[in-house]
Protein backbone atom coordinates (compact mmCIF):
# COMPACT_ATOMS: atom_id res chain seq x y z
CA UNK A 1 0.00 0.00 0.00
CA UNK A 2 1.30 3.83 -0.68
CA UNK A 3 2.24 5.77 1.90
CA UNK A 4 0.16 9.04 1.84
CA UNK A 5 2.04 11.92 2.31
CA UNK A 6 0.93 13.98 4.79
CA UNK A 7 2.41 16.88 4.31
CA UNK A 8 1.04 16.84 0.43
CA UNK A 9 -2.23 16.50 1.42
CA UNK A 10 -2.06 19.30 4.17
CA UNK A 11 -1.43 21.22 1.38
CA UNK A 12 -4.10 19.93 -1.35
CA UNK A 13 -6.43 20.86 1.63
CA UNK A 14 -4.72 24.47 1.79
CA UNK A 15 -5.29 25.04 -1.61
CA UNK A 16 -8.76 23.81 -2.25
CA UNK A 17 -9.83 25.87 0.86
CA UNK A 18 -8.23 28.69 -0.88
CA UNK A 19 -9.70 28.43 -3.84
CA UNK A 20 -13.15 27.67 -1.96
CA UNK A 21 -12.84 31.35 0.00
CA UNK A 22 -12.02 33.24 -2.89
CA UNK A 23 -14.96 31.61 -4.85
CA UNK A 24 -17.06 33.02 -1.84
CA UNK A 25 -15.18 36.24 -2.05
CA UNK A 26 -15.94 36.92 -5.93
CA UNK A 27 -19.62 35.95 -5.73
CA UNK A 28 -20.37 38.45 -2.86
CA UNK A 29 -18.70 41.24 -4.58
CA UNK A 30 -20.26 40.95 -7.96
CA UNK A 31 -23.59 40.07 -6.87
CA UNK A 32 -23.96 40.85 -3.22
CA UNK A 33 -22.43 43.36 -2.35
CA UNK A 34 -23.53 45.39 -4.90
CA UNK A 35 -27.28 45.64 -3.52
CA UNK A 36 -28.74 46.91 -0.23
CA UNK A 37 -29.44 43.55 0.87
CA UNK A 38 -30.16 40.80 -1.40
CA UNK A 39 -33.37 39.88 0.30
CA UNK A 40 -34.76 43.08 -0.14
CA UNK A 41 -33.90 43.90 -3.75
CA UNK A 42 -33.29 40.08 -5.13
CA UNK A 43 -35.86 37.73 -4.21
CA UNK A 44 -37.20 34.49 -6.02
CA UNK A 45 -39.05 35.45 -8.59
CA UNK A 46 -39.34 39.10 -10.50
CA UNK A 47 -40.74 41.60 -8.28
CA UNK A 48 -42.88 45.04 -10.18
CA UNK A 49 -42.54 48.04 -8.78
CA UNK A 50 -46.17 47.62 -7.58
CA UNK A 51 -44.55 44.80 -5.37
CA UNK A 52 -41.57 47.04 -3.92
CA UNK A 53 -42.07 49.50 -1.28
CA UNK A 54 -41.03 53.17 -1.83
CA UNK A 55 -37.54 52.87 -0.33
CA UNK A 56 -37.20 49.55 -2.25
CA UNK A 57 -37.98 51.60 -5.69
CA UNK A 58 -36.26 54.65 -4.04
CA UNK A 59 -32.75 52.94 -4.43
CA UNK A 60 -33.24 50.70 -7.98
CA UNK A 61 -34.20 54.24 -9.73
CA UNK A 62 -31.20 55.40 -7.72
CA UNK A 63 -29.33 52.93 -9.07
CA UNK A 64 -30.47 53.03 -12.93
CA UNK A 65 -29.85 56.79 -13.31
CA UNK A 66 -26.29 56.61 -11.27
CA UNK A 67 -25.25 53.99 -14.20
CA UNK A 68 -26.44 56.49 -16.86
CA UNK A 69 -25.10 59.07 -15.13
CA UNK A 70 -21.47 57.17 -15.37
CA UNK A 71 -22.18 56.62 -18.94
CA UNK A 72 -22.38 60.08 -19.82
CA UNK A 73 -19.77 61.12 -17.16
CA UNK A 74 -21.80 63.40 -15.74
CA UNK A 75 -20.06 65.23 -12.24
CA UNK A 76 -23.06 65.19 -10.06
CA UNK A 77 -22.99 65.14 -6.34
CA UNK A 78 -25.73 64.41 -3.70
CA UNK A 79 -27.54 66.77 -2.36
CA UNK A 80 -30.36 65.51 -1.02
CA UNK A 81 -30.81 66.77 2.63
CA UNK A 82 -32.48 63.80 4.08
CA UNK A 83 -29.48 61.21 2.70
CA UNK A 84 -27.07 63.55 3.95
CA UNK A 85 -28.58 64.13 7.33
CA UNK A 86 -28.19 60.10 8.06
CA UNK A 87 -24.58 60.09 6.88
CA UNK A 88 -21.61 61.39 9.36
CA UNK A 89 -18.31 61.59 9.18
CA UNK A 90 -17.83 58.40 11.13
CA UNK A 91 -20.03 56.71 8.38
CA UNK A 92 -17.81 57.88 5.50
CA UNK A 93 -14.52 56.66 7.30
CA UNK A 94 -15.68 53.04 7.42
CA UNK A 95 -17.86 53.02 4.29
CA UNK A 96 -16.57 49.73 3.26
CA UNK A 97 -18.21 48.21 6.28
CA UNK A 98 -21.57 49.82 5.17
CA UNK A 99 -21.30 48.11 1.80
CA UNK A 100 -21.35 44.92 3.50
CA UNK A 101 -24.27 45.50 5.67
CA UNK A 102 -27.55 43.46 4.66
CA UNK A 103 -29.78 46.22 4.81
CA UNK A 104 -29.97 49.51 2.66
CA UNK A 105 -28.61 52.73 5.11
CA UNK A 106 -28.78 55.63 3.22
CA UNK A 107 -30.64 55.64 0.13
CA UNK A 108 -33.56 54.38 0.51
CA UNK A 109 -35.60 57.27 3.05
CA UNK A 110 -38.26 56.33 1.34
CA UNK A 111 -39.26 60.15 -0.15
CA UNK A 112 -40.98 60.69 -3.06
CA UNK A 113 -37.78 62.78 -4.29
CA UNK A 114 -33.94 62.17 -4.62
CA UNK A 115 -31.86 65.49 -5.03
CA UNK A 116 -28.33 65.92 -7.21
CA UNK A 117 -26.26 68.78 -7.92
CA UNK A 118 -24.66 69.33 -11.15
CA UNK A 119 -21.35 72.04 -11.46
CA UNK A 120 -22.45 73.45 -14.92
CA UNK A 121 -19.02 74.17 -15.91
CA UNK A 122 -17.67 71.17 -15.55
CA UNK A 123 -20.39 69.62 -17.69
CA UNK A 124 -21.14 70.61 -21.97
CA UNK A 125 -24.28 70.23 -22.11
CA UNK A 126 -25.31 67.15 -23.88
CA UNK A 127 -29.32 66.37 -25.44
CA UNK A 128 -28.15 62.89 -25.68
CA UNK A 129 -28.24 62.43 -22.12
CA UNK A 130 -31.65 63.37 -22.06
CA UNK A 131 -32.64 61.08 -24.72
CA UNK A 132 -31.12 58.05 -23.24
CA UNK A 133 -32.73 58.56 -20.08
CA UNK A 134 -35.97 58.24 -22.21
CA UNK A 135 -34.84 55.38 -23.78
CA UNK A 136 -34.00 53.50 -19.71
CA UNK A 137 -37.66 54.40 -19.12
CA UNK A 138 -37.34 57.92 -17.44
CA UNK A 139 -40.01 60.61 -18.28
CA UNK A 140 -38.19 63.66 -18.30
CA UNK A 141 -38.93 67.55 -17.54
CA UNK A 142 -36.41 70.39 -18.37
CA UNK A 143 -36.75 73.67 -16.70
CA UNK A 144 -34.72 76.68 -17.77
CA UNK A 145 -34.42 80.12 -16.98
CA UNK A 146 -32.98 83.07 -18.05
CA UNK A 147 -29.06 83.41 -17.21
CA UNK A 148 -28.73 86.05 -14.46
CA UNK A 149 -24.97 86.65 -15.50
CA UNK A 150 -25.75 88.21 -18.40
CA UNK A 151 -27.97 91.01 -17.28
CA UNK A 152 -26.84 93.70 -16.29
CA UNK A 153 -27.80 97.73 -16.08
CA UNK A 154 -27.06 97.88 -19.77
CA UNK A 155 -28.65 94.56 -21.13
CA UNK A 156 -31.91 93.19 -18.90
CA UNK A 157 -32.18 89.68 -20.68
CA UNK A 158 -29.75 87.17 -20.85
CA UNK A 159 -30.10 83.47 -22.67
CA UNK A 160 -32.26 81.11 -21.30
CA UNK A 161 -30.16 77.73 -19.27
CA UNK A 162 -30.73 74.77 -18.12
CA UNK A 163 -31.80 74.92 -14.03
CA UNK A 164 -33.24 71.92 -13.20
CA UNK A 165 -33.66 68.70 -14.61
CA UNK A 166 -36.24 66.21 -13.21
CA UNK A 167 -37.01 62.32 -14.22
CA UNK A 168 -39.14 60.20 -12.84
CA UNK A 169 -39.48 56.53 -12.66
CA UNK A 170 -42.14 54.29 -11.24
CA UNK A 171 -43.49 57.49 -9.40
CA UNK A 172 -39.89 58.07 -7.90
CA UNK A 173 -38.34 61.36 -8.99
CA UNK A 174 -34.77 62.44 -9.59
CA UNK A 175 -33.74 66.15 -9.37
CA UNK A 176 -30.70 67.37 -10.51
CA UNK A 177 -29.70 71.25 -10.05
CA UNK A 178 -27.74 72.84 -12.29
CA UNK A 179 -25.11 75.20 -10.35
CA UNK A 180 -23.47 77.96 -11.96
CA UNK A 181 -19.79 80.02 -11.25
CA UNK A 182 -21.30 83.69 -10.54
CA UNK A 183 -18.56 86.31 -10.14
CA UNK A 184 -18.45 86.48 -6.41
CA UNK A 185 -16.69 83.38 -6.27
CA UNK A 186 -19.95 81.27 -5.57
CA UNK A 187 -22.33 79.04 -6.90
CA UNK A 188 -25.88 79.98 -7.45
CA UNK A 189 -28.92 77.94 -8.84
CA UNK A 190 -32.05 79.37 -10.39
CA UNK A 191 -35.84 79.17 -8.39
CA UNK A 192 -37.61 76.39 -10.21
CA UNK A 193 -40.86 77.91 -11.76
CA UNK A 194 -43.44 76.18 -14.02
CA UNK A 195 -44.59 77.71 -17.15
CA UNK A 196 -48.60 77.37 -18.05
CA UNK A 197 -48.40 74.43 -20.20
CA UNK A 198 -45.55 72.51 -17.57
CA UNK A 199 -47.61 69.50 -16.11
CA UNK A 200 -47.56 70.12 -12.47
CA UNK A 201 -48.59 66.30 -11.37
CA UNK A 202 -44.84 65.71 -12.55
CA UNK A 203 -43.40 65.71 -9.07
CA UNK A 204 -44.36 66.84 -5.59
CA UNK A 205 -42.69 70.21 -6.16
CA UNK A 206 -43.65 71.35 -2.54
CA UNK A 207 -41.42 69.00 -1.03
CA UNK A 208 -38.28 69.48 -3.72
CA UNK A 209 -34.92 70.40 -1.52
CA UNK A 210 -34.73 73.04 -3.89
CA UNK A 211 -35.93 75.11 -6.51
CA UNK A 212 -38.32 77.31 -4.24
CA UNK A 213 -35.80 79.98 -4.26
CA UNK A 214 -32.57 80.96 -5.77
CA UNK A 215 -29.72 79.91 -3.84
CA UNK A 216 -26.27 80.64 -3.58
CA UNK A 217 -23.36 78.47 -1.70
CA UNK A 218 -19.60 78.40 -1.50
CA UNK A 219 -18.25 75.65 -3.89
CA UNK A 220 -17.82 72.37 -2.19
CA UNK A 221 -15.01 70.15 -1.63
CA UNK A 222 -16.26 66.79 -2.99
CA UNK A 223 -15.35 62.97 -2.07
CA UNK A 224 -16.28 60.38 -3.98
CA UNK A 225 -17.89 57.12 -1.72
CA UNK A 226 -20.04 54.03 -1.88
CA UNK A 227 -23.34 54.63 -0.25
CA UNK A 228 -25.83 51.37 -0.22
CA UNK A 229 -23.28 49.44 -2.84
CA UNK A 230 -23.32 52.99 -5.18
CA UNK A 231 -20.52 55.10 -5.68
CA UNK A 232 -21.60 58.28 -5.11
CA UNK A 233 -19.63 61.83 -4.60
CA UNK A 234 -20.76 63.97 -1.77
CA UNK A 235 -19.54 67.22 0.02
CA UNK A 236 -16.82 66.32 2.29
CA UNK A 237 -17.81 68.61 4.88
CA UNK A 238 -21.50 67.79 4.88
CA UNK A 239 -22.83 69.65 8.23
CA UNK A 240 -21.61 72.63 6.19
CA UNK A 241 -23.18 72.10 3.37
CA UNK A 242 -25.97 71.33 5.06
CA UNK A 243 -26.23 74.50 7.08
CA UNK A 244 -25.73 76.18 4.41
CA UNK A 245 -28.75 74.76 1.98
CA UNK A 246 -31.01 76.13 5.26
CA UNK A 247 -30.37 79.97 4.81
CA UNK A 248 -29.20 79.99 0.83
CA UNK A 249 -31.70 82.06 -0.49
CA UNK A 250 -30.81 84.26 -3.17
CA UNK A 251 -31.95 87.64 -4.30
CA UNK A 252 -31.05 88.69 -7.64
CA UNK A 253 -30.27 92.96 -7.71
CA UNK A 254 -33.44 94.64 -9.36
CA UNK A 255 -31.57 95.21 -12.73
CA UNK A 256 -35.03 96.87 -14.18
CA UNK A 257 -35.92 98.93 -11.42
CA UNK A 258 -32.40 100.37 -10.80
CA UNK A 259 -31.59 100.87 -14.65
CA UNK A 260 -34.76 103.12 -14.43
CA UNK A 261 -33.59 104.94 -11.19
CA UNK A 262 -30.67 105.52 -12.82
CA UNK A 263 -32.39 107.05 -16.10
CA UNK A 264 -33.67 109.87 -13.72
CA UNK A 265 -31.06 110.07 -11.32
CA UNK A 266 -27.70 109.78 -13.19
CA UNK A 267 -24.90 108.04 -11.31
CA UNK A 268 -21.90 110.35 -10.37
CA UNK A 269 -19.14 109.97 -13.12
CA UNK A 270 -16.31 112.40 -11.40
CA UNK A 271 -12.87 110.81 -10.58
CA UNK A 272 -13.64 111.71 -6.74
CA UNK A 273 -16.96 109.47 -7.19
CA UNK A 274 -14.82 106.74 -8.95
CA UNK A 275 -12.24 106.36 -6.12
CA UNK A 276 -15.27 106.07 -3.54
CA UNK A 277 -16.42 103.25 -5.47
CA UNK A 278 -13.29 101.65 -5.52
CA UNK A 279 -12.31 101.66 -2.18
CA UNK A 280 -15.95 101.03 -1.13
CA UNK A 281 -15.86 97.44 -3.17
CA UNK A 282 -12.49 97.23 -1.30
CA UNK A 283 -13.24 97.91 2.57
CA UNK A 284 -16.59 95.71 1.77
CA UNK A 285 -14.33 92.57 0.61
CA UNK A 286 -11.42 93.20 3.13
CA UNK A 287 -14.98 93.42 5.79
CA UNK A 288 -16.17 90.02 4.46
CA UNK A 289 -12.97 88.32 4.67
CA UNK A 290 -12.42 89.43 8.30
CA UNK A 291 -15.50 88.46 9.69
CA UNK A 292 -15.79 85.02 7.73
CA UNK A 293 -12.38 84.54 9.54
CA UNK A 294 -13.92 84.69 12.55
CA UNK A 295 -17.54 83.29 11.80
CA UNK A 296 -19.54 86.50 12.24
CA UNK A 297 -22.61 86.91 9.96
CA UNK A 298 -23.33 90.52 8.38
CA UNK A 299 -25.31 92.10 6.34
CA UNK A 300 -25.92 95.34 3.80
CA UNK A 301 -27.34 97.87 6.36
CA UNK A 302 -28.42 101.68 5.87
CA UNK A 303 -27.39 103.64 3.14
CA UNK A 304 -25.66 100.39 1.52
CA UNK A 305 -28.35 98.32 1.75
CA UNK A 306 -30.02 101.26 -0.10
CA UNK A 307 -27.82 101.21 -2.56
CA UNK A 308 -28.22 97.83 -3.91
CA UNK A 309 -31.73 97.59 -3.65
CA UNK A 310 -32.25 100.46 -5.43
CA UNK A 311 -29.27 101.05 -8.23
CA UNK A 312 -27.29 98.03 -7.64
CA UNK A 313 -24.68 99.53 -6.27
CA UNK A 314 -22.89 101.50 -3.85
CA UNK A 315 -24.25 105.20 -3.31
CA UNK A 316 -21.37 107.57 -4.36
CA UNK A 317 -22.10 110.14 -2.10
CA UNK A 318 -22.54 108.22 1.17
CA UNK A 319 -18.86 107.87 1.88
CA UNK A 320 -18.89 105.03 3.57
CA UNK A 321 -20.18 101.32 4.13
CA UNK A 322 -22.60 100.49 6.82
CA UNK A 323 -23.43 96.82 7.93
CA UNK A 324 -25.53 95.08 10.29
CA UNK A 325 -24.53 92.28 13.01
CA UNK A 326 -26.77 90.25 15.31
CA UNK A 327 -25.71 91.01 19.05
CA UNK A 328 -25.76 87.37 19.89
CA UNK A 329 -22.80 86.99 16.99
CA UNK A 330 -20.73 89.67 18.49
CA UNK A 331 -16.88 88.54 19.51
CA UNK A 332 -15.11 90.46 22.15
CA UNK A 333 -11.84 90.09 19.25
CA UNK A 334 -13.78 91.81 16.51
CA UNK A 335 -11.89 95.26 17.31
CA UNK A 336 -8.64 93.50 17.08
CA UNK A 337 -9.54 91.49 13.99
CA UNK A 338 -10.43 94.89 11.91
CA UNK A 339 -7.27 96.88 13.62
CA UNK A 340 -5.32 93.98 12.43
CA UNK A 341 -6.78 93.93 9.23
CA UNK A 342 -5.58 97.64 8.41
CA UNK A 343 -8.51 99.26 9.74
CA UNK A 344 -8.47 102.38 12.35
CA UNK A 345 -11.20 102.57 14.96
CA UNK A 346 -12.70 105.80 14.93
CA UNK A 347 -15.19 105.25 17.75
CA UNK A 348 -16.81 102.58 20.02
CA UNK A 349 -20.29 103.71 21.63
CA UNK A 350 -22.57 102.30 24.09
CA UNK A 351 -22.17 98.30 25.41
CA UNK A 352 -22.76 94.76 24.17
CA UNK A 353 -25.97 95.09 26.88
CA UNK A 354 -27.12 98.29 24.91
CA UNK A 355 -27.02 100.36 21.78
CA UNK A 356 -23.35 98.86 20.76
CA UNK A 357 -21.75 100.34 17.52
CA UNK A 358 -18.16 100.70 16.30
CA UNK A 359 -16.85 102.67 13.51
CA UNK A 360 -13.59 102.29 11.77
CA UNK A 361 -11.19 104.31 8.80
CA UNK A 362 -9.60 103.44 6.38
CA UNK A 363 -8.66 105.35 2.99
CA UNK A 364 -10.95 107.73 4.07
CA UNK A 365 -13.89 105.56 3.73
CA UNK A 366 -15.68 104.88 6.97
CA UNK A 367 -16.90 101.56 7.72
CA UNK A 368 -20.09 101.84 10.50
CA UNK A 369 -20.94 98.53 12.00
CA UNK A 370 -24.68 98.60 13.82
CA UNK A 371 -25.46 96.14 16.24
CA UNK A 372 -29.20 94.72 16.17
CA UNK A 373 -31.22 93.83 19.00
CA UNK A 374 -33.76 90.60 19.12
CA UNK A 375 -36.88 92.71 20.63
CA UNK A 376 -39.62 90.17 19.63
CA UNK A 377 -41.95 91.44 16.91
CA UNK A 378 -39.26 94.27 16.33
CA UNK A 379 -35.19 94.41 15.84
CA UNK A 380 -33.53 97.62 16.77
CA UNK A 381 -30.00 99.17 16.80
CA UNK A 382 -28.81 102.27 18.65
CA UNK A 383 -27.02 105.73 17.64
CA UNK A 384 -25.26 107.63 20.29
CA UNK A 385 -24.28 111.04 19.75
CA UNK A 386 -20.91 111.83 21.09
CA UNK A 387 -21.07 115.52 22.37
CA UNK A 388 -24.58 115.43 24.52
CA UNK A 389 -24.83 111.16 25.14
CA UNK A 390 -28.16 111.29 23.84
CA UNK A 391 -29.50 107.83 22.75
CA UNK A 392 -31.45 106.84 20.02
CA UNK A 393 -33.01 103.65 18.66
CA UNK A 394 -33.39 102.36 15.12
CA UNK A 395 -36.69 100.24 14.63
CA UNK A 396 -37.16 97.57 12.32
CA UNK A 397 -40.27 95.01 11.65
CA UNK A 398 -38.36 91.76 11.94
CA UNK A 399 -36.54 90.45 8.92
CA UNK A 400 -34.65 87.42 8.27
CA UNK A 401 -30.95 87.21 6.17
CA UNK A 402 -30.84 85.47 2.28
CA UNK A 403 -27.78 86.02 -0.03
CA UNK A 404 -27.47 88.31 -2.74
CA UNK A 405 -24.01 89.77 -4.55
CA UNK A 406 -22.71 93.45 -4.78
CA UNK A 407 -19.53 94.85 -5.91
CA UNK A 408 -19.11 91.41 -7.42
CA UNK A 409 -18.83 90.13 -3.46
CA UNK A 410 -21.87 87.69 -2.17
CA UNK A 411 -22.99 89.23 0.90
CA UNK A 412 -26.43 89.23 3.15
CA UNK A 413 -28.96 91.54 3.27
CA UNK A 414 -32.56 91.62 4.92
CA UNK A 415 -34.94 89.09 2.65
CA UNK A 416 -37.60 91.55 3.09
CA UNK A 417 -35.42 94.34 2.11
CA UNK A 418 -38.28 96.77 0.71
CA UNK A 419 -39.97 96.70 4.68
CA UNK A 420 -36.14 97.32 5.66
CA UNK A 421 -35.65 99.69 3.65
CA UNK A 422 -39.19 101.76 3.93
CA UNK A 423 -38.53 101.37 7.73
CA UNK A 424 -35.23 103.41 7.66
CA UNK A 425 -35.81 106.09 4.63
CA UNK A 426 -39.28 105.68 4.73
CA UNK A 427 -42.20 105.72 1.61
CA UNK A 428 -40.28 108.26 -0.44
CA UNK A 429 -36.29 105.87 -0.56
CA UNK A 430 -36.43 106.18 -3.79
CA UNK A 431 -35.47 109.74 -4.05
CA UNK A 432 -32.08 110.63 -3.57
CA UNK A 433 -31.24 112.58 -0.73
CA UNK A 434 -27.76 113.94 -0.30
CA UNK A 435 -28.66 115.90 3.09
CA UNK A 436 -29.74 113.33 6.02
CA UNK A 437 -29.16 113.94 9.44
CA UNK A 438 -29.04 110.22 10.85
CA UNK A 439 -30.39 111.88 14.22
CA UNK A 440 -33.85 112.84 12.50
CA UNK A 441 -33.79 111.83 9.32
CA UNK A 442 -34.11 108.54 9.51
CA UNK A 443 -38.23 107.11 9.62
CA UNK A 444 -37.62 104.45 12.15
CA UNK A 445 -35.46 106.76 14.80
CA UNK A 446 -36.35 107.50 18.14
CA UNK A 447 -35.52 108.95 21.32
CA UNK A 448 -34.25 106.74 23.87
CA UNK A 449 -32.83 108.27 26.66
CA UNK A 450 -28.92 109.79 27.83
CA UNK A 451 -26.28 107.49 28.82
CA UNK A 452 -25.12 108.18 32.40
CA UNK A 453 -22.63 111.19 32.96
CA UNK A 454 -20.76 108.73 35.40
CA UNK A 455 -19.97 106.09 32.45
CA UNK A 456 -19.19 108.32 29.70
CA UNK A 457 -15.73 107.33 29.60
CA UNK A 458 -16.58 103.98 29.07
CA UNK A 459 -19.29 103.81 26.32
CA UNK A 460 -18.83 106.83 24.44
CA UNK A 461 -15.07 106.57 23.01
CA UNK A 462 -13.88 108.93 20.09
CA UNK A 463 -10.64 108.20 18.59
Amino acid sequence: MLRVNRTAVLALLIVSSSVFLLFQLHYYRKYVSKQPGSHIFRPAGHLTPGHLTASQVQWQVVKKFLALVQHFKLPLFLTDTAVLALLSQDALRQRDRLVREPHCSFLCTGRAVTSFALQANQWKYDPGFLLAAEQKGFEVMELRGVDPRLASLDTLSGEDIPLHFLFRLHNHVIQVVFLYERSGNYLWHGALRLKGDADRSFAAFKVLDYGRYAGAYDRPQLILTVLDGLDVRVPRNISHFLAQQKHARFLECRYRDARNFLQLYPDDSSAAAVDFRRKAKALLHLTARTLTRLDVPFWLSSGTCLGWFRQCSIISYSRDVDIGIFIADYRPDIIAAFTDAGLTLKHKFGKVEDSLELSFLIEDVKLDIFFFYDNGDIMWNGGTQAKSGRKFKYIFPRFSLCWAELLELKVRVPCETLDYVTANYGASWNIPLRVWDWKSSPSNVQANGVWPVAEWAELIQVY
